[in-house]
């Protein structure tokens, strides 16, 4: 269904699991665990899994905070997109990756809901893939403090507007990782 010419392969994209990120996280073992799930379901069914690394001031490159979380196992050979931006496409180079795997649909699984998983979702189905959020794979922390609702509102309401998110020729859907499926577009 993407717009992306003869790109009918399927990518999982899992964006800042780091320590640093997910220190104060909702959900962080289930989050973890379904994303441990799909990482070993994309592995099994030869379906390339993505890294995204955020670095910044509060967050610099080669810290402890920069570093994933030992949780989930990157393997050598997975691609890593360093990213200074929420949005995972924005000065990167994710999408000639992408491209060099004709990939047109992705799996998006990491933290934080409402800033590079909402920014990144986006950004995808700008740029014409399809996008598959897993409702049980991404995380928040609280924010109440600083006047924002609790981390469990952010997370319901990240996947109620993008179950209803469309865009010509493209697809948003918000599923749970039992429901994930990695199977390429047929043709």
């Amino acid at each position: 269904m993407t717009t992306l010419t003869g790109r009918r392969n399927v990518a999982l994209l899992v964006v800042d699991a780091q320590n640093g990120v997910l220190t104060a996280a909702a959900s962080r073992d289930r989050v973890l665990a379904n994303i441990g799930a799909l990482i070993s379901r994309a592995r099994a069914e030869g379906v390339p899994v993505i890294w995204v690394q955020h670095a910044d001031g509060m967050l610099p490159h080669g810290s402890d905070g920069w570093q994933l979380v030992p949780e989930v196992s990157r393997r050598d050979g997975d691609p890593v997109v360093h990213k200074g931006y929420s949005d995972s496409f924005e000065a990167t180079d994710l999408e000639q990756l992408l491209a060099c795997h004709a990939v047109g649909r992705l799996v998006v699984a990491g933290a934080q809901s409402d800033a590079c998983i909402r920014a990144t979702i986006h950004g995808a189905i700008a740029r014409g893939y399809d996008v598959t959020l897993v409702s049980d794979a991404h995380t928040t922390e609280d924010r109440t403090a600083d006047g924002g609702p609790p981390a469990a509102q952010v997370i319901a309401h990240t996947n109620l507007y993008w179950s209803y998110t469309s865009a010509p020729g493209r697809t948003a859907l918000a599923v749970p990782t039992h429901e994930v499926s990695f199977a390429p577009y047929p043709g």
